[in-house]
């Protein structure tokens, strides 16, 4: 069972095939903390909603246990959970209104009726839905209806909360706008949310730590800065944030560093993630907004040369495109103001530098 006095839910040796054959979720262990906003972040594919499904009791698993609270949670069936679920698709009954929407779950766990009116009206009361209680799912906005999906789940007051993409279907600005409530929500009533996504800015702004998943195995499970500054192999550095990828062979190592030639350039010092030995194939990485451009005269140490391709413009930076040696293209990210980059031409040659913590190797 748990280990931890702080794990709320935990999947052990946790694995789920459809066919007998292929395994969607492989040898999964998993401890989630009472309490945190945790996001299953992956692509089409992954496992994450495989693994949220599971959870909720809408799957069973093929091996290993899934535990609530100390509870075995694996033969247990969905409404015995004491778990609310938010959908991609809302799943309001269109024929109830929006307060008889949030009354259901409530009917079902047979709360009494003066308990329920006042609960209904709490959870309204914490997605600023009030003044719409008399409404029917039909005459909402997709932001409203989310808010009302959202209060359902939340109405009886349920020991965690489960959200698969639950904003996939709204418009940017709205879904940035919900993000934030979400997170808002979350810190106020302290509950556990477990958030599914393929969206990993989504993923970034709201979770306290985040599972990224590939190919039913959760690749790195980590606070988002963590993530984004040390991911720990290829496939993370790639799915997080923007990335350059850089081809060379490995031709001197000094401890947690190595030597990079690039394929057709300079050789260069970078952070050896994957502890590679001498003489190996390697693809480094590095963020857009930590290459710098090389003033004239200037002299560096770590610098790849390159051919400007053409500028995009973002509002507050502009996103520098390049040629490096090893032909592939890469992203300089270029603040406005005081960069000299209004001033680049395409088909120019460029240097540019950047710090060896930044590049970082892999396999």
């Amino acid at each position: 069972m748990q280990s931890q006095s702080n794990t709320f839910v935990s999947f052990r040796k946790v694995r789920k095939t459809y066919d007998g054959e292929s395994l969607v979720v492989k040898d999964l262990n998993l401890d989630i903390r009472k309490g945190e906003f945790l996001t299953l972040l992956g692509p089409s594919g992954s496992g994450k909603t495989t693994c949220l499904m599971m959870l909720a009791g809408f799957e069973y698993p093929t091996d290993g246990e899934i535990w609530l609270d100390g509870q075995l949670l694996n033969r247990i069936p969905p409404h015995k959970r004491d778990i609310g679920m938010v959908f991609q698709n809302y799943a309001l009954f269109p024929h109830l209104t929006v307060e008889q929407n949030l009354e259901y779950p409530l009917r079902v766990r047979k709360i009494p009726t003066d308990e329920r009116a006042s609960r209904v009206k709490r959870a309204l009361g914490m997605v600023n839905m009030e003044k719409l209680a008399k409404r029917m799912p039909g005459q909402l906005s997709g932001g409203q209806q989310q808010r009302v999906a959202l209060a359902r789940a939340l109405v009886f007051n349920p020991k965690l909360v489960l959200m698969d993409e639950p904003l996939g279907a709204l418009d940017k600005q709205l879904r940035e706008h919900m993000q934030i409530e979400l997170k808002a929500l979350h810190e106020s009533l302290g509950l556990t949310f477990v958030y599914v996504t393929h969206d990993q800015s989504e993923a970034l702004t709201m979770s306290d730590r985040v599972a990224v998943f590939d190919q039913g195995i959760i690749q790195q499970l980590d606070k988002v800065d963590s993530l984004y500054e040390s991911p720990k192999n290829l496939f993370v550095a790639n799915f997080i944030g923007d990335s350059n990828r850089v081809k060379g062979k490995v031709v001197g190592t000094d401890g947690a560093y190595c030597d990079l030639q690039i394929h057709g350039g300079a050789t260069v010092r970078a952070l050896n993630v994957a502890r590679l030995a001498v003489g190996t194939d390697a693809t480094a990485v590095i963020r857009p907004e930590r290459l710098s451009i090389v003033s004239n005269g200037a002299v560096q140490r770590n610098v790849i040369s390159g051919e400007t391709l053409g500028m995009i413009y973002f509002g507050d930076h502009v996103r520098l495109r390049c040629r490096l040696p090893d032909s592939n293209e890469c992203f300089v990210k270029v603040p406005l103001e005081g960069s000299g980059a209004a001033h680049i031409e395409p088909g120019q040659s460029i240097l540019l530098s950047f710090h060896e913590d930044h590049l970082k190797v892999f396999h």
